[in-house]
């Protein structure tokens, strides 16, 4: 999926995070109010608008500026109304650089608080948010600053070339919109795993969310974090977790009340768990829906039916295509930048384009009376993307709001099919075809060649 129109992510964008907001982060940050042609809140747009792009160029943002309609981001700036701003993008660089991390992160943390507030939908009959956590990793550009803070790792063949994060995401089950991240190295001097990345992002989860995760997330140390938070929470247990726990043998329709203390293993590896720590829920074994032979063993703290708490679980696939269209739709599966600083920034704000991206999607599907999970990412990307030329030649607002309105109507009509079957092939990863042989290094006299 590509950009929807951008005049209207920009609105999104303006009234999710206006000027005002700006100007304050600034004064609060001793961040100049004054920047000249790339002030904060430009360069914040800006960079959304390359993660948009499938040029994601420095000149072509600038371009974007000087160019495409883009009056709603001048401002008093002497240089726009002497029409002497420059096409070359060393001032957008050096303004990307100098904007302070900080200022990124509580611009996307708005960001995504003003369109949950939006989209907010909850389980029928709960009331509360359903958010699932996955992880993924990101390839970074092979520099020295990146290899120190992102170790590039290495295998049995030797050292790695391309530094690597790892990085954690919420994601809203029903909307799509991803909450801010935690990220961190994946290998090197101090790698940090997943289940502890989903420790910090437990922070910025509402406090009435339902937490949802898979075997991976199911250890004693991340649900009793989930447990300190006061959060509900459905995870997958594996089943010689499950078996320890129950403390009998797993029998499919089992349903019971247990305490889950941590183990030896659990103790050794994260010694901060107090003495005490233990949680009360419910152990729940069934069978798999898409696979009857497999058993499921989930872990909740909930008082709902088991079919219910089944039909929660089924919601935890979407964070797969969630993940899949965070990389691919935002470009995050390949960054430019070559600072971790900026590579940070650069992380921060594809999510809060992704999120904006979620928001049209969910305009959409009310529209329509549907769902966004119902709607179809590539229908909708083709219906955008030959409605763009007419919405940026609407001569009026009014002929633009009509235009809008035609997009949307085409666009609600890509309603995904109802699955009647489970998939006819199981999933599995294709085997790797041929390559060419690996690089060695060769040393002479000190310095490595080719």
């Amino acid at each position: 999926m590509t950009s929807p129109d951008t005049l209207q992510l920009f609105r999104l964008f303006q009234k999710a995070a206006p000027a005002w907001f700006f100007r304050q982060l600034c004064q609060k940050h001793g961040y100049g109010l004054r920047q000249g042609i790339y002030s904060a809140n430009v360069v914040v747009w800006l960079m959304i608008w390359q993660r948009l792009q499938g040029n994601r160029s420095l000149t072509a943002a600038v371009q974007y500026l000087l160019q495409c309609d883009a009056k709603h981001l001048h401002n008093d700036c002497q240089r726009w109304t002497q029409d002497k701003v420059s096409a070359a993008t060393g001032s957008y660089c050096q303004a990307r650089q100098k904007l302070p991390t900080l200022i990124v992160s509580q611009v996307t943390e708005r960001i995504v608080g003003q369109l949950r507030a939006e989209m907010q939908e909850g389980w029928q009959g709960l009331m509360r948010p359903v958010f699932v956590i996955d992880g993924t990793t990101l390839q970074l550009p092979h520099t020295p600053a990146l290899k120190k803070a992102y170790s590039p790792g290495h295998n049995q063949h030797g050292e790695n070339h391309w530094p690597m994060m790892r990085v954690v995401v919420f994601h809203d089950v029903f909307s799509g919109v991803a909450l801010q991240p935690a990220w961190g190295a994946m290998y090197g001097d101090a790698p940090v795993s997943e289940q502890g990345l989903a420790e910090q992002a437990l922070e910025r989860l509402p406090t009435d969310a339902v937490v949802l995760g898979d075997g991976n997330f199911g250890i004693f140390a991340f649900a009793y974090a989930v447990h300190q938070s006061r959060r509900p929470m459905i995870l997958r247990l594996t089943q010689a977790r499950a078996q320890k726990i129950l403390g009998s043998q797993l029998v499919e329709g089992t349903n019971r009340k247990v305490i889950w203390q941590p183990s030896r293993w659990d103790r050794e590896a994260h010694p901060q768990l107090p003495e005490e720590a233990s949680i009360e829920g419910r152990l729940i074994v069934c069978a798999n829906p898409s696979r009857p032979a497999e058993l499921l063993y989930l872990w909740t703290t909930l008082d709902l039916p088991v079919e219910e708490i089944l039909e929660m679980y089924k919601l935890r696939w979407r964070v797969e295509t969630d993940l899949r269209s965070l990389k691919r739709t935002v470009g995050l599966h390949q960054l430019s930048s070559k600072s971790p600083e900026m590579v940070e920034k650069e992380l921060l704000l594809a999510v809060a384009a992704y999120n904006l991206v979620r928001a049209v999607m969910c305009l959409v599907a009310r529209r329509a009376n549907l769902t966004p999970r119902q709607l179809s990412f590539s229908f909708v990307q083709t219906v955008v993307e030959a409605a763009l030329p007419g919405l940026d030649h609407a001569a009026t607002e009014e002929e633009y709001q009509q235009r809008l309105d035609r997009m949307l109507r085409y666009a609600a009509q890509g309603k995904l099919p109802n699955r009647s079957r489970v998939r006819s092939y199981p999933r599995e990863v294709w085997g790797r075809g041929g390559h060419f042989p690996r690089r060695k290094r060769v040393v002479d006299k000190g310095k490595p060649t080719k």
